[in-house]
């Protein structure tokens, strides 16, 4: 590949940046979206809303009853009344509290549901996206972006929904029950909403950038902390932990900075809005005594008025927190949105093929491809490999091997021209027919947590036992796997870090054998790993390329003398095509890369 190409990180991926550029965000539509998904839940949204409709309609009666008692029996000293009521009272109030239980409850199971649906088409989605999306990201921001955004959604779902329409209630029935007492003290009440409608709306203007900026650096530092994991041993190797260290600090300040402003500014809204409602009630208070020295209001309606105006207050209150806890996860909501809404660069046409086999013929045709835009990789690339045929790869690390095998495998399409298999135009095809007709081997050989059995059997996982075993026998890999503590079920270490380079290398060969592709690439197969061990692996491949259409990426050039086609690339362009006898006789760049390799022998 050429400089313009992105970093080879494991089969053809490209740098992962820290994030995509924060966009303009539209909060409406996130919330409309994300009840998109809420009210799949309707069942337990409706006994949700009953619980928070029968215990709103309780807690309003409980103040009224209270004036009633105060006025009727306390006024009156009319113990046995007192008693008898305050039971009714207790009563309420405890139904009430069980109510509100209950509609928690409730709501936590939906918010549950909610977000396990919306994470599953997350997940989905991030199966289907190309190599493309992953090479401009790092994989700790999709990390956060699965796992704390949707958490910080699922706390507010949990929270909101019942809170919401409770609160909604809560002030419509109160203000009804207080013009129905005293239309002064009502509106005495009421002169102070504008002044906390106003206050609430200044801060959370100013919250919901911070709030974004807190969960963008949340992101890059998942990320930065992903990245650092992944290369401990090359930070250990060049000794570079304490500028790790710096680094991550920087980052992790930056995320100090912007949750404490995010903090700072919605945490103002408590103590503010606290003030306002104190300050209402004064009022009230002072109003109410004016209002019954003048014999316009009995004591128990100001008692009643006590108790409606901090219902009154208090759910505009939870409103105004609510938002806090909004900010948050509209921020993190759009952040998922975003990853869902992003397109399948490479997808099925409507009728593409189908099919069990392919022959394994294989052509390129003008084929032209860049990484970046006005930055080529690939230009005018054209060969053609018999069914059957051993095609190899030959050039300096960057000169566009790689690409070619992306393109092959369809992690990405052309850009100009067109690859054909078996005479059709490759785009023509199913996904699924190119992933399993298409075997790859790869230079760094990635396994996956639990066994090896399972390992192998990953590329089909209806083997049978006997088949994943004859497998590792044809791979030359049954010969250390009876020697582990329990052969094929000895545990494996993500990534394969219990194994060797050439264990693992090993079992991706059995992996591919058993996978029964017609079409097999191996990236550099046998790098990295020691002379025996390289011998073992050229006997599996053996095996594993007679009769199929192989590319074989190699730097060692012994390995591919037997191609019966040697593509010698450079910059993007084939600048020499033929088999190892033709090169020779070139005397070319074939040709001075063979008698580079035997002085280096000598030497």
């Amino acid at each position: 590949m050429s400089q313009n190409q992105p970093k080879q990180m494991n089969f053809g991926r490209g740098p992962r940046m820290a994030g995509p550029a924060e966009k303009a965000k539209n909060q409406k539509t996130t919330i409309y979206r994300v009840w998109q998904y809420v009210k799949q839940q309707k069942i337990g949204l409706y006994f949700s809303i009953f619980f928070v409709i029968a215990s709103t309609f309780l807690s309003l009666a409980g103040p009224y009853l209270i004036g009633h008692i105060v006025d009727e029996y306390i006024m009156k000293k009319d113990i046995a009344g007192t008693v008898r009521l305050g039971i009714v009272l207790a009563v309420i109030y405890t139904v009430a509290s069980i109510f509100t239980w209950l509609q928690t409850y409730v709501m936590i199971h939906v918010a549950l549901k909610t977000i396990r649906t919306l994470r599953l088409e997350l997940f989905k989605k991030l199966q289907t996206l190309t190599l493309r999306f992953f090479d401009q990201r790092a994989l700790g921001d999709l990390m956060s972006r699965v796992t704390n955004d949707i958490d910080n959604l699922n706390t507010a779902l949990a929270q909101s929904v019942t809170q919401i329409v409770s609160s909604i209630l809560t002030v419509i029935g109160v203000s009804i029950a207080m013009f129905s007492l005293s239309w002064q003290l009502a509106i005495v009440t009421l002169i102070i909403i504008p002044l906390i409608v106003f206050t609430t709306k200044q801060i959370v203007k100013r919250s919901s950038k911070n709030y974004a900026a807190r969960q963008r650096d949340l992101g890059k530092l998942n990320g930065y902390i992903e990245e650092m994991i992944t290369g401990a041993e090359v930070v250990t190797l060049f000794g570079k932990e304490q500028q790790t260290i710096e680094t991550f600090h920087k980052q992790n300040e930056n995320l100090r900075n912007s949750a404490q402003r995010a903090e700072i500014t919605s945490g103002l809204l408590g103590p503010i809005n606290n003030f306002m409602n104190n300050l209402g009630l004064a009022i009230v208070i002072g109003t109410g005594a004016f209002l019954s020295v003048k014999g316009i209001v009995s004591v128990g309606v100001i008692a009643a008025f006590v108790t409606y105006t901090r219902q009154f207050f208090r759910p505009l209150n939870q409103l105004s927190n609510l938002l806090n806890t909004f900010q948050s996860a509209i921020a993190g909501a759009e952040r998922v949105f975003e990853i869902l809404d992003e397109p399948s660069e490479v997808a099925d046409k409507k009728h593409a093929i189908d099919c069990q086999s392919l022959k394994g013929e294989v052509t390129f045709q003008h084929v032209s491809f860049s990484y970046l835009p006005e930055k080529p990789v690939l230009q005018n690339i054209n060969f053609h490999a018999k069914a059957g045929d051993t095609i190899a790869l030959v050039g300096p690390t960057g000169s566009g091997k790689t690409t070619i095998i992306n393109l092959l495998t369809r992690f990405y399409d052309v850009d100009a021209g067109e690859i054909l298999i078996d005479g059709q135009n490759i785009e023509d095809y199913k996904m699924a027919t190119i992933r399993q007709r298409v075997g790859v081997v790869l230079q760094d050989t990635y396994l996956f947590s639990g066994t090896i059995r399972e390992n192998i059997r990953f590329g089909k996982l209806d083997a049978t036992d006997a088949e994943v075993e004859e497998a590792a026998k044809i791979a030359n890999a049954h010969n250390f796997i009876k020697y582990l503590p329990a052969q094929y079920d000895t545990p494996v270490q993500a990534g394969g870090a219990n194994l060797s380079q050439g264990q693992r290398q090993l079992l991706a060969i059995a992996r591919a054998i058993l996978e029964n592709s017609d079409i097999l690439i191996l990236d550099e197969a046998t790098s990295s790993v020691d002379t025996q061990t390289e011998v073992d692996i050229q006997k599996g491949l053996q095996h594993l390329m007679q009769g199929r259409t192989s590319f074989v990426i190699a730097h060692r050039l012994k390995t591919i003398e037997n191609a019966d086609q040697i593509l010698v690339i450079q910059q993007g362009e084939i600048v020499e095509q033929g088999n190892h006898q033709q090169l020779m006789q070139k005397q070319g760049i074939y040709s001075n890369l063979q008698q580079n390799l035997l002085l280096e022998r000598v030497e």
